[in-house]
C-alpha cells in the first residue's frame, strides 16, 4: 500500500513540476491600433489589467494629418498626458510602428514630404534608445528577439508607409449586384516596380527571417491576409504579397503569423496559398475608432468585431500553442482562436 502511495505522490510531483514549467514559459503580447488622442483611451487600461509582457501599437496611434511639425508635437503631448496611455506605459514595455495618420496624412506613402521629421518626432515620443538601428536607416522598421527559456520569439515591426508606392485609384463604381456594395477606393497595383516595403527593407527582412526563431510575429499596419476589398491593404499590391510568401518559402521561415490594424474593426483571416503554410492575420483596429460596416473578406474565419477592442496573443510555449484573442471594451472575449504553432511549417 505504501508502495502505491509513493508512486502516486511521485506522479503528482512530476505533474506539478511540468505544469509549473508549462506556465512559466507563457508570454502575453497585447496590441492595438487606431486610437485618437482626443477620445477616451480607457481600453488601454483594460489591456493593462491583462498584465501583458508587451503592448504593440500597430499604427494610427495618434491622428496627426498635417504638414506642420509644431502641430505634430502638440498632438503627441496630448497623448503623453493621457492617463490611460500612462497606465499602459507604466504596466508594460511598449513597441510601436506607424500607419498613415501618425505617419502624416491619410493613405500617404513615400511622397509625403515630412516623413523624416515625422520619424524624428515618432522616435522621440516612444523614447527610442539612441543606439537603436532605427536611427541608422530610413523608415522605422525594426526587429526584436524575445527568449523564453529555450524558445525564441521574433517580433518584426514593418514600416508600410515610408517606401510605399502610390496606390492605384478606382475610377468606376461597382455594379449593384456586386458584393462590393460601397464605393471602391483602390484597385490592385499592376506596375511591376510598385512596392510597399522598398528595396532596403526587403533585404533587411530576408536577413531577419534567416535568424533562428521558433515563432515570428510580423506586425503590419495594414492587413496582409485578407482578400481584395477596394480599400488599403496588401491586396492592393499583389506582387508584394506574393513576394512575402515566396520569401517565407525561400528562407524556410517557420512559425510566421501576422497582426495588423487600420480598418476600425477586428477579424481573423486565414490565407491559404501554394507557396507556404496557411498565413493567419489577426486584425485589432479600434482602440477608439469604429466603422459602420465590415468589408467582404473570403479569408475571414472569425469576426468581425465592431466594438472598440484590443488584441491579445496568449502563448503556451511548452504546448506550442498561441491563443489569438480579441477583447472588447466590456472585457468580453470576442474572438478566441487557438493556433497550433506546429501548423506553421513549410
Amino acid at each position: 500500500m505504501r508502495y502505491f502511495h509513493n508512486i502516486k505522490m511521485r506522479n503528482l510531483i512530476y505533474f506539478l513540476f511540468f505544469f509549473s514549467i508549462s506556465w512559466s514559459q507563457d508570454l502575453k503580447i497585447a496590441f492595438g491600433s487606431c486610437g485618437h488622442q482626443d477620445k477616451s483611451l480607457s481600453i488601454l487600461e483594460n489591456a493593462a489589467l491583462k498584465k501583458p509582457d508587451y503592448f504593440i501599437f500597430l499604427g494610427d496611434n495618434i491622428y496627426l494629418d498635417t504638414r506642420d511639425t509644431s502641430i505634430m508635437r502638440k498632438e503627441y503631448a496630448k497623448l503623453k498626458a493621457n492617463s490611460s496611455f500612462q497606465k499602459i506605459k507604466s504596466a508594460t514595455k511598449i513597441l510601436a510602428t506607424w500607419d498613415d495618420h501618425d505617419f502624416g496624412e491619410d493613405d500617404a506613402g513615400k511622397y509625403y514630404p515630412l516623413k523624416k521629421e515625422s520619424k524624428e518626432i515618432f522616435l522621440d515620443f516612444f523614447e527610442e534608445p539612441k543606439n537603436s538601428e532605427r536611427y541608422k536607416h530610413d523608415g522605422i522598421y525594426i526587429s526584436y528577439l524575445i527568449r523564453k527559456k529555450c524558445k525564441r520569439i521574433q517580433i518584426i515591426l514593418l514600416d508600410t508607409r515610408t517606401f510605399r508606392s502610390n496606390l492605384a485609384r478606382f475610377s468606376k463604381e461597382m455594379s449593384k449586384d456586386s458584393i462590393f456594395n460601397y464605393d471602391m477606393l483602390y484597385i490592385p497595383q499592376t506596375n511591376l516596380d510598385s512596392t510597399i516595403l522598398g528595396y532596403e527593407q526587403w533585404v533587411w527582412l530576408e536577413n531577419e527571417l534567416q535568424k533562428k526563431a521558433d515563432v515570428r510575429i510580423i506586425c503590419s499596419s495594414t492587413q496582409f491576409g485578407i482578400s481584395y476589398n477596394g480599400y488599403e491593404s496588401w491586396a492592393n499590391f499583389p506582387k508584394e504579397q506574393e513576394k512575402m510568401l515566396a520569401l517565407l518559402q525561400k528562407t524556410k521561415a517557420n512559425g510566421v503569423f501576422f497582426i495588423s490594424g487600420d480598418v476600425h474593426y477586428a477579424e481573423l483571416s486565414k490565407m491559404e496559398n501554394q507557396l507556404t503554410y496557411p498565413i493567419y492575420d489577426l486584425t485589432a483596429s479600434g482602440l477608439t475608432q469604429s466603422w459602420h460596416f465590415a468589408t467582404p473578406n473570403k479569408n475571414r474565419i472569425a469576426g468581425p468585431v465592431m466594438e472598440n477592442h484590443f488584441g491579445l496573443l496568449d502563448f503556451n510555449l511548452t504546448r506550442k500553442k498561441v491563443s489569438l484573442k480579441i477583447i472588447d471594451r466590456d472585457n468580453q472575449l470576442s474572438i478566441n482562436h487557438v493556433l497550433d504553432l506546429r501548423e506553421l511549417k513549410n
